[in-house]
């Protein structure tokens, strides 16, 4: 939550003077410190050297698009909420944005009051990402991350996680873009003999080339102008703990090489020394991209690829595993509002969340579900909470659609509740719920449940 004297810092990415001197006119202020430019060029070099909350972005630049400057966005301060400026006839670009995760779009003209909302619960979200980011490493050791939901698939994925933590071999984890793949990262870590060591995370498209080899293997002092002092690496802060290298495949083929090095020698060496150190470090990678196939066309280390691929485990999409859907939405709205009544929603809402494909799997859901919080009434999500690509034109909210879940759907949660809290015990299960344990098993198997 936003606290009491605390600064919103936006970047207000558009190229009509107009409309930036409207935005810094109307939603500047004390509390607002708005930097507006007009070019893709001007946003990226700002960004780089100054910290923002929040950014206003315009899919249309006389240098860039959209899209490719949010995800520069996202690669650079992952926390940093993007609402998309969009025109009439962009929509489309505006709603492939969100499912790349912005946060939302809003049409031209503004409608100055809901920029303002919006703007302030973005703002709420940007605070809640780093309050939750700080806690993770005020407390890393003790918090472990879960996989929500109990579907066949995430059960395998559970078993595969179990089954390769001890080890100390690599991991590379695929699949899509928001499927969970830092979770599973997490839980391995967790899991492994290592867990009581740092648990190091890098985003490989994030690196910059120039001060990538010091940032991964750091430098001794007077190493290179500017290098006042010596700098340990994320290597050596890594050491005997694990290092997640996010998004591998986006490492150049030179830094491929220096890392294979690494991982067949276990040594490294900071810029400006002489001698080798030794490496005690477990890594794993992820990434949504076709290794293989980037093998094939060359952009790829084929002995990279093998020397990862020792134990792969590969995320399913949130379109292959529906049953978790339930789970999953019970799981965000406890957690997006925390302390607060939880937010309820109804059957219909419900059904054109399981009736969609969520190309952005698990992270779109997280949009969605946020947003529908904005629009909710009563701490009640319906139909008209929800972007029209999930409900569809014809879809209409009447006063058959109840805040209430079918029955069948309310005994599949309480069931999996139970066998979360007894950690899948069949036989306390049933002495909980009350019935014997072939009843159990015939509603789990009813239920579709594992």
């Amino acid at each position: 939550m936003r606290s009491e004297g605390e600064t919103m810092h936006v970047l207000v990415v558009d190229d009509e003077p107009s409309i930036r001197r409207l935005i810094e006119k109307e939603l500047g202020g004390p509390r607002r410190r708005i930097t507006a430019v007009g070019s893709a060029k001007e946003a990226q070099q700002i960004f780089s050297q100054e910290t923002f909350d929040l950014v206003l972005l315009d899919m249309r630049l006389p240098d860039g698009n959209g899209l490719e400057l949010l995800a520069q966005f996202q690669d650079l301060a992952p926390e940093v909420q993007v609402i998309i400026l969009t025109g009439y006839g962009e929509v489309e670009n505006a709603v492939q944005a969100m499912k790349l995760g912005a946060y939302d779009y809003i049409g031209k003209p503004y409608a100055l009051e809901r920029l303002d909302m919006v703007m302030e619960k973005a703002f709420q979200r940007t605070c809640l990402q780093r309050e939750n980011r700080m806690l993770r490493h005020a407390r890393s050791a003790q918090v472990t991350p879960n996989l929500v939901g109990h579907s066949s698939l995430l059960e395998n994925i559970r078993f595969l996680i179990r089954k390769v933590a001890p080890a100390q071999v690599p991991v590379l984890i695929t699949g899509e873009s928001g499927t969970g793949k830092n979770v599973v990262a997490r839980q391995i870590h967790e899991l492994s003999d290592r867990r009581d060591q740092p648990l190091i995370t890098k985003n490989c498209g994030t690196f910059q080339k120039d001060l990538l080899r010091s940032e991964l293997f750091g430098y001794r002092k007077g190493a290179f102008t500017g290098a006042n002092e010596s700098y340990e690496g994320l290597l050596s802060i890594a050491h005997r703990g694990t290092m997640f290298l996010d998004e591998i495949g986006e490492l150049s083929l030179e830094v491929q090489s220096a890392l294979l090095r690494v991982l067949e020698n276990k040594t490294f060496r900071r810029l400006g020394e002489k001698e080798e150190k030794r490496l005690d470090v477990r890594f794993i990678c992820a990434t949504n991209r076709n290794l293989q196939a980037e093998v094939e066309a060359g952009r790829f280390s084929e002995a990279m690829y093998h020397r990862l691929n020792v134990f792969n485990i590969s995320m399913p999409p949130l379109r292959n595993r529906k049953d978790d859907i339930p789970a999953l939405i019970e799981h965000f709205l406890g957690r997006l509002r925390p302390g607060e009544r939880m937010a309820r929603i109804t059957d219909r809402a419900l059904q054109c969340l399981m009736a969609y494909d969520w190309p952005g799997n698990i992270r779109e859901l997280q949009n969605v579900l946020e947003r529908g919080l904005i629009l909710a009434e009563d701490d009640l999500i319906t139909t008209r909470s929800l972007p029209q690509e999930l409900t569809g034109q014809a879809v209409v909210e009447t006063t058959v659609d109840r805040p209430f879940l079918p029955l069948k759907a309310v005994e599949r949660q309480h069931i999996l509740a139970v066998l979360q809290y007894v950690d899948g015990s069949r036989t306390r299960a049933a002495e909980i719920l009350g019935i014997g344990r072939k009843t159990l098993y015939r509603k789990l198997q009813q239920l579709s449940l594992p």
